[in-house]
């Protein structure tokens, strides 16, 4: 499902990422803990395309990455790959079914198909009567399960998750993390979440530690 060979990264005379290796299968749920500056979020963005390697490769359903344009990455990326932040970047002008439909609308998708698939995934979030409310007008926990439903709308085979649970209180914390779960059983999505949190990682299939730049 999910290869990485090799992986290297410096930023300027700092290597972040010391050749990682690591394999994914479908559908597993797969923590990424270890301190800051472990190289774990620049290995999530190289995951994600958002970041180019130095060395070594990352395929995705046996698709290699350094062997395609800024375009294709770019596409690749829109249907294949959700993302799901700690601080949610919801656009605070356009309301939740606005915000979920951004990425299909953004893949050439018919917007009325889009409006219809982001109400169904708002119910099946159990936030629906949030549809028409603009970020302001909801909880921290509201928030990011609009955000998971933004990262679910072009049905992606991945979804990379940086500390999803970082802002959130206690409860809205333990939501989530059975959120995943349950995203997992309803629609075989893989998961990999970077986490500073022991609760979400232990739920995980598999944790994984990273240290100076290097899986231990």
């Amino acid at each position: 499902m999910i290869i990485v060979e090799a992986l290297s990264k410096s930023f300027g005379h700092v290597e972040v990422l010391r050749g990682i290796n690591l394999r994914v299968e479908k559908s597993e749920i797969v923590s990424i803990v270890g301190p800051s500056g472990a190289g774990k979020t620049t290995l999530l963005q190289i995951i994600g395309t958002l970041m180019k390697q130095d060395s070594g490769r990352v395929l995705i359903n046996e698709k290699p990455f350094n062997t395609m344009t800024d375009k294709q990455l770019s596409e690749f990326r829109n249907k294949h790959i959700g993302f799901v932040f700690q601080f949610h970047q919801l656009l605070p002008e356009f309301t939740a079914t606005e915000n979920i439909c951004i990425p299909a609308l953004i893949a050439g998708k018919n917007k009325k198909i889009a409006e219809k698939r982001a109400l169904e995934l708002l119910e099946f979030l159990n936030i629906k009567h949030r549809a028409n409310h603009k970020p302001a007008e909801m909880s921290g926990g509201e928030q990011q399960r609009i955000a998971v439903a933004r990262a679910l709308i072009n049905n992606p085979s991945v979804i990379l998750a940086d500390e999803p649970s970082g802002s959130l209180d206690t409860e809205n914390k333990r939501d989530l993390h059975k959120l995943f779960l349950d995203l997992r059983k309803e629609f075989q999505h893989t998961f990999i979440i970077v986490t500073h949190n022991t609760e979400l990682a232990e739920l995980s299939d598999r944790v994984i530690t990273m240290k100076d730049g290097l899986i231990i």
